[in-house]
Order: C-alpha cells, then sequence, then structure tokens
C-alpha cells in the first residue's frame, strides 16, 4: 500500500511539473518588436507552442506582468529564469522633435476585441419563461411594420423614464446533448433605445438599429458589465462532465479560427471568461463483420450494427481527433460563447471540449 501510495504521489508532481513547463516553437525568434494590431496570443504564438500560457512566459517578470504595460514599439526578449523561458520588455519612449514625450496609445489586448464585441452586447441566452414576461413592443408612431433609428416605439409597461434597453428578438433554442435538458433562449439584440415618457403604455425613442424592430419584440435593460476586460488571463478549464460545441455562429455545418461558437456549460459548471478548451472530434466505431474484416459506419449493414448492439468485443472506437482550440469570452448560466483561436480540422456542433492540458489525451 505504501508503494503504491509512493507511486501515486510521483505520478501526480510529475504531471503537475509537466503540465508547469513551456515548451518552445521550433525556430522561435530570441526577440519581437511589438506592431500596432498585435495581441498577446499572436505575440506568444512566436515564442510558444501553446500560445494560450503566455501568462506563464512572462509571469515572473514584473515588468510585463502586467498585460498594461505592453505598447506597440516595445522589445520583447526571450531569456531563461531558473532554467524558464520568459519574455522581458524593453519599453520604447517616443519623444517630439521638441524632446517631450508622445502618448504611445492602447496596450495590446489579450484578444482581437473587434472580433467579439459585437456578441458581448448583441447576444444574450436567457431563460425563455423569463423572457416572456419581460415589456413587450406595442408598435410606434410610425405607421410602418418595421421601426429605425430615432423613431419612438411603445412598450406595454411602466418603465423608468431615462432607463436604457435593448430590444430583442428570439434566436436558438438550446438543449443539451444527452438528456435533451432546457439550457436557455438565444436572444439578439435588434436595437437600443431611451424611455422619454414613462405610463402604462411608455415611450422609448430608438438611438439605434442593428436589425428590422417590429412589435412582439422584448425589452431587457441594456447590461452594465456586457464589456470584456481587455487583458484577462486565459487559464486551462477543468470538466467534472463531458462538454460539447453546442452551436455555431450563423449556423453554419463547420467553423474555424476566429469564428464563434456556444459551449453546453456555462456558470453553474464554473466556467469562466479565459477558460481554455480543447476540442476533438469523437473518433468512430468501428465494427468487426463476421468475416473479422473491420467496417467503418459508413458501410455498416442492419447485421453489422446489430453485432455491435450485442457485444462489446465486436465493436473498436478509434483515437478521437484533435481539432483545436476555443476560449470562453462571455458566460451565461448554462452557456457560454467562445472564440476559436486555433484550428488543425474543422469544427463542427457536437464535438467535444476537453481541458488544454490533456496532452497525452491529444497524442502529444
Amino acid at each position: 500500500m505504501k508503494r503504491l501510495t509512493l507511486l501515486l504521489a510521483i505520478v501526480l508532481s510529475c504531471a503537475t511539473a509537466f503540465a508547469d513547463v513551456l515548451t518552445l516553437k521550433s525556430g522561435h525568434p530570441d526577440s519581437y518588436v511589438v506592431k500596432k494590431g498585435d495581441t498577446l496570443w499572436d505575440i506568444s504564438a512566436y515564442f510558444l507552442k501553446d500560445p494560450w500560457h503566455w501568462p506563464k512566459l512572462w509571469g515572473s517578470n514584473p515588468q510585463i506582468a502586467n498585460p498594461h504595460l505592453i505598447y506597440p514599439g516595445d522589445r520583447l526578449t526571450l531569456v531563461f529564469i531558473d532554467g524558464q523561458p520568459r519574455l522581458v520588455v524593453k519599453p520604447v519612449i517616443r519623444k517630439s522633435p521638441a524632446g517631450r514625450v508622445i502618448p504611445k496609445g492602447s496596450a495590446i489586448p489579450a484578444v482581437d476585441l473587434s472580433l467579439i464585441a459585437p456578441y458581448l452586447k448583441q447576444n444574450r441566452v436567457v431563460d425563455p419563461e423569463w423572457f416572456a414576461q419581460q415589456p413587450m413592443m406595442l408598435g410606434g408612431e410610425s405607421e410602418s411594420r418595421y421601426h429605425i433609428n430615432q423613431e419612438v416605439i411603445y412598450v406595454n409597461e411602466n418603465l423608468a423614464y431615462g432607463t436604457k434597453y435593448g430590444v430583442y428578438t428570439e434566436g436558438k433554442t438550446f438543449y443539451s446533448r444527452d438528456e435533451g435538458e432546457l439550457l436557455g433562449q438565444e436572444v439578439i439584440l435588434t436595437a437600443s433605445g431611451r424611455v422619454i415618457e414613462s405610463g402604462p403604455v411608455s415611450k422609448v425613442r430608438l438611438l439605434s438599429n442593428l436589425r428590422e424592430t417590429k412589435a412582439g419584440y422584448r425589452l431587457l435593460k441594456i447590461e452594465d458589465d456586457s464589456l470584456l476586460p481587455a487583458y484577462f488571463q486565459p487559464h486551462a478549464a477543468k470538466l467534472d462532465h463531458d462538454a460539447y460545441v453546442l452551436a455555431t455562429e450563423g449556423g453554419l455545418r463547420e467553423v474555424g479560427k476566429l469564428d464563434i461558437v456556444y459551449l453546453d456549460r456555462g456558470e453553474v459548471d464554473g466556467v469562466t471568461p479565459g477558460h481554455v478548451f480543447s476540442i476533438f472530434r469523437d473518433g468512430q466505431q468501428v465494427v468487426i463483420n463476421r468475416d473479422g474484416v473491420p467496417v467503418p459506419p459508413t458501410e455498416r449493414s442492419s447485421y453489422d450494427d446489430f453485432m455491435a448492439n450485442l457485444s462489446d468485443e465486436n465493436l473498436i472506437k478509434v483515437p478521437d481527433i484533435y481539432r483545436g482550440k476555443v476560449m470562453v469570452f462571455k458566460v451565461f448560466e448554462k452557456t457560454s460563447l467562445a472564440l476559436i483561436m486555433a484550428n488543425e480540422r474543422p469544427v463542427r456542433v457536437d464535438d467535444k471540449l476537453v481541458s488544454p492540458d490533456s496532452a497525452d489525451y491529444r497524442g502529444d
């Protein structure tokens, strides 16, 4: 028993040490000058095999422990501290001909915020029964069926004067893959406006339009926390149960790098912005037929399916196939939105999500 305990301790310590080791990319540069439009993920991809580990790459250096200090023009140099690769920064101070210091402008964000900004404000996943109870648009001062920017619309509740609301329409309804549990109703922002008159029927002036807005749509208060910090840190997601890609933005069959996907895990599962998952496609189940020949799913006969259900000895599952990595940027109660940061193969609905530290799972 003592030997077993000792062996387990050694295995766990080795696994922890392996997870903490940064693997440099073959042919990496020794230094890099930050350019406008770079992101922390982009910069790390020049140095690391897994760029989502960028917090570790410069975590030991107080100069750049805070990403707010990285600006276009700064030179990053690769060094080794206690045997581990680290980046150190040499800030570039820009001066005018008169010798005055010129502001550097915006610091480098974690990811390209322009890719996800629309989804931070426009997409929400809510309980459908709750959504059906929210204030409803009745129509507007204009006789047109659809209403646009600067028009006044009517709402069937007494809304507080000056409050800003979003007008939402229903999108997809999400259910869990295996149990069929209701995960939520996607609602999509069509317009925003401000209450200009309160009463049993309130008036709201539209301030912006993203899509056609018409009677029957629901109004929700604009979320104050809908903006994502530009400098959050990616970190490995830990899962107690299998998780999957729930849907693709736009209903596309296959998506790739920098596309948006919904995941079937959310706040109740401990998911937070910055969580990184590896994506895998389930390996096929191959049936061994009566002649001892392997038969892939696309070529099975009814007899092959019967034999597969009869005994596991007639069924062999091949390894899962690595697809890429996603990073969560917005979390709802039971779902979340994520950006595909890297992919080797197209990503589809029902692809599996695992912790990115599961190197053995991927076969690396």
